[in-house]
């Protein structure tokens, strides 16, 4: 039998109920095509999804944190020093270098790994060559992803990309194993993930 495993993630909207029942949607789909089966805690900002990651971790749940870097992060970096130092998050006394992950800088790089499904998404008028050329996906900076898809978007009819209609559908919807391909954080929860759930890769 497959484990279920918590992951307690930024995103999802503090107190919008459909924003967070997306977000959940979005990862769970997002594991599933990995092989690993997810409770996914949608919390809203960072410090509310360290919190609640503190009292599971407290509680004896086997769980785990994501969020956005936010800023970039080296290869190998001491994870929770990195937040000690941004965020002046404390590492709770239960937790390892693998309890905590990051999406670099943030969600929307993981979809510039899959850019065919972006297209597909959008349709028509959407704008391919507004996108980053860059496949080190980790070092796009957040202001640049975020600038270039409202850009590469505009004009579809879907409209420009919004976080918040469309950002979770998307995570639904992309190629998990080229997101794992492109981005060393992404390949690290996946190991960490299928070493905990005691399955094969």
């Amino acid at each position: 039998m497959v484990k279920e495993i918590t992951i307690y993630v930024e995103g999802g909207g503090n107190d919008n109920q459909r924003l967070a029942k997306e977000c959940r949607r979005g990862f769970s789909e997002f594991f599933k095509k990995l092989g690993i089966r997810t409770k996914i805690v949608a919390c809203g900002g960072r410090d509310n999804a360290h919190h609640r990651f503190c009292v599971g971790l407290k509680r004896n749940e086997d769980c785990f944190l994501l969020v956005d870097s936010e800023q970039p992060v080296k290869n190998n970096i001491d994870v929770w020093q990195y937040v000690k130092l941004r965020d002046n998050w404390e590492k709770p006394n239960k937790a390892t270098d693998e309890h905590l992950h990051f999406m670099v800088e943030c969600m929307e790089a993981w979809f510039m790994a899959d850019k065919d499904t972006l297209a597909r998404y959008y349709g028509k008028n959407f704008n391919q060559n507004a996108l980053p050329k860059r496949a080190d996906i980790e070092n796009i900076f957040k202001s640049e992803l975020e600038a270039t898809l409202e850009k590469a978007t505009r004009y579809t009819t879907k409209g420009e990309y919004d976080k918040g209609k469309h950002s979770f559908d998307i995570l639904s919807k992309i190629d998990a194993t080229k997101v794992i391909d492109n981005s060393f954080y992404a390949q690290r929860l996946r190991d960490t993930l299928k070493a905990q759930s005691k399955l094969p890769y």
